[in-house]
C-alpha cells in the first residue's frame, strides 16, 4: 500500500491540474462570458471526452507494452517499442486531427445542439480539436516516463502549464475578449508547453529511454504490439464516451439551462471522483509491471489493498459531496442562477450514492488492462454504452431530467456487472492454472 501510495500521490496531483485545462475554461467562461457560453462548452463535453478521452485511451495503452519490458528489464526491446510509438502516434494524430476538424459542425447537429449556443459550441470545439496533436503529445511522454515508474516529474511540468493556462485564459477573455474560442486556445497552448518540457526532460534525464538511430526502424510486429494494447483502451475510452454523447443529444433537448447543469455538476464531480480514478489508473502500471516480473502474488495483494483505500475515498467524497455541493457549484456561475443551481445540486446529490460503485469500475476495469485483458476492458465499456443510450433515448425523453441524473449510476452497475465477475474469474483461474499463467504472461508480451 505505502509503494502503491508513493506512486499513486504525484500522479493524482497531475491529474487533477490536468483537469484544471477545462475546469478553469468552464469557470472562466461561467463566471466572465455568461450562462449561454458556459452550455456551449458543456454541450460539447460528452463529443470532447469522445475524441480527446480515446486519444488519452490510446497514449495510456501503448505505454503498458513499455512498463512491461521495463519491468522484465528488457531495455532493446523498450526502445524499439518507444520509436514506434513514435510512429504511430503521428500518423493517427494527424487522421483524427482532420477528421474531427472537418466533421465538426455535423457533430454538432447530430448531437441536437441548441442553435442559440451553436456558433460558441462550434468555435470552442474545433479549437480543441485542431490542438489534438498537443495532447498526444504530453500524454505519449507522460506515460512514457510513468511507465518507468516516475510520476512526480509529469507532475512538476503539468503544474506549470496549468497556471499558464489560467494566464492565457484571463488574458483572452477579460483582455483582448476573445470570448469562448479564446480559452480554447489558452487550452492548446498551455498543453502544448507541458508536452514539450516534458520531452526535453526525458531525452536529458533518461538515458534507458534515449533512442539510437538503430531504434528508428518501423517494427510491424511492433507496431501490432503496441495497437494491440492501445486500440482497446481508446475504444474502451470510445465507448463509455459513446454512450455519453447519445445521452447529451437527448439532454441537449432539455434547454441550455439544463445543459450548464449538468455541466458544471459533472466537473464538480470529476474533481471528487479524481482521487479514486487516479488510484485506478495506478494499477495499470501496478498490473503490468508485476505481470512483466511474474510476482501474480503482488496483484491480488496490490488490487486488494487498493480498493479499501478508494472505498475510503469514496465515503469522503459522499460527505463533501453532501455538505458542499452548491459551494462547487458557485465556482462556475453567480449566485443569481438559482434554477441552474439547484438542478446541479440534484444532478450530484444523486450520484454521490453509487460512489463504491464507481471506484470499483476504475480499480477492476485498470488491473485488467494492465494483464493483458484488454478486450475484456472494453466490454466493461459496451455495457456502460448500452446503459446510458437506453436511459437517454427510453427514460430521459420519457420522464426528463430525473432519469438523467440516474443515466450514470446506471451505466456505472452495468459495468460493475461484467467487471466483478471477471476479475474473481481470471485471479482464480491463476491461482489454479499455471499453464494458463503462463500463457497469459506470454500473450501479455506477444
Amino acid at each position: 500500500m505505502k509503494l502503491i501510495l508513493r506512486f499513486c500521490l504525484p500522479l493524482m496531483a497531475g491529474n487533477l491540474f490536468q483537469q484544471f485545462y477545462n475546469l478553469v475554461d468552464s469557470i472562466i467562461v461561467g463566471r466572465f462570458v455568461g450562462t449561454f457560453a458556459l452550455s456551449a462548452v458543456g454541450c460539447v463535453g460528452s463529443l470532447n471526452f469522445l475524441v480527446i478521452g480515446s486519444v488519452i485511451g490510446l497514449c495510456t495503452g501503448f505505454a503498458i507494452p513499455v512498463s512491461q519490458c521495463f519491468g522484465a528489464g528488457d531495455h532493446e526491446k523498450m526502445r524499439r517499442f518507444i520509436a514506434n510509438l513514435i510512429f504511430l502516434s503521428a500518423a493517427i494524430g494527424l487522421g483524427v486531427t482532420l477528421l474531427t476538424f472537418f466533421g465538426c459542425k455535423t457533430l454538432l447537429t447530430i448531437l441536437h445542439t441548441p442553435q442559440d449556443i451553436f456558433g460558441d459550441a462550434y468555435a470552442y470545439i474545433s479549437v480543441i480539436f485542431l490542438g489534438i496533436p498537443a495532447t498526444i503529445l504530453y500524454n505519449s511522454v507522460a506515460s512514457l516516463i510513468r511507465a518507468v515508474g516516475d510520476s512526480k516529474t509529469p507532475l512538476y511540468f503539468l503544474i506549470f502549464s496549468s497556471f499558464v493556462n489560467i494566464g492565457l485564459d484571463l488574458l483572452f477573455v477579460l483582455v483582448f475578449k476573445m470570448g469562448v474560442p479564446g480559452v480554447a486556445i489558452a487550452t492548446v497552448i498551455a498543453q502544448m508547453l507541458s508536452g514539450v518540457l516534458e520531452l526535453m526532460y526525458l531525452i536529458r534525464r533518461f538515458p534507458i529511454l534515449r533512442l539510437r538511430a538503430e531504434d528508428f526502424r518501423p517494427d510491424a510486429e511492433c507496431c501490432r504490439k503496441l495497437l494491440y494494447a492501445g486500440l482497446p483502451m481508446a475504444l474502451q475510452f470510445s465507448i463509455t464516451a459513446i454512450g455519453s454523447v447519445m445521452l447529451q443529444s437527448c439532454v441537449n433537448e432539455l434547454g441550455s439551462q439544463t445543459i450548464a447543469a449538468i455541466t458544471i455538476a459533472g466537473k464538480a464531480q470529476l474533481i471528487l471522483v479524481l482521487p479514486a480514478e487516479t488510484i485506478g489508473l495506478t494499477m495499470a502500471t501496478y498490473c503490468g509491471q508485476n505481470l512483466g516480473a511474474k510476482r501474480l502474488d503482488r496483484i491480488s495483494t496490490g488490487v486488494r489493498k487498493s480498493m479499501v483505500m478508494a472505498f475510503i475515498y469514496a465515503a469522503v467524497a459522499m460527505l463533501i459531496n453532501r455538505f458542499g455541493a452548491r459551494l462547487m457549484l458557485l465556482l462556475f456561475i453567480k449566485g443569481e442562477e438559482t434554477t441552474v443551481l439547484s438542478l446541479g445540486v440534484r444532478f450530484l446529490h444523486v450520484a454521490m450514492w453509487f460512489y463504491p460503485i464507481l471506484v470499483i469500475i476504475f480499480l477492476l476495469r485498470n488491473a485488467l488492462q494492465g494483464m493483458g485483458f484488454s478486450v475484456h476492458a472494453m466490454i466493461a465499456g459496451a455495457f456502460e454504452l448500452v446503459a446510458r443510450s437506453v436511459m437517454g433515448y427510453v427514460f430521459v425523453r420519457k420522464f426528463g431530467y430525473s432519469a438523467a441524473c440516474f443515466a450514470n449510476p446506471v451505466a456505472w452497475i452495468a459495468a460493475d456487472v461484467f467487471l466483478i465477475p471477471m476479475y474473481i474469474y481470471v485471479m482464480r483461474r491463476f491461482k489454479t492454472d499455471q499453464a494458463y499463467l503462463q500463457y497469459r504472461t506470454k500473450k501479455a508480451f506477444e
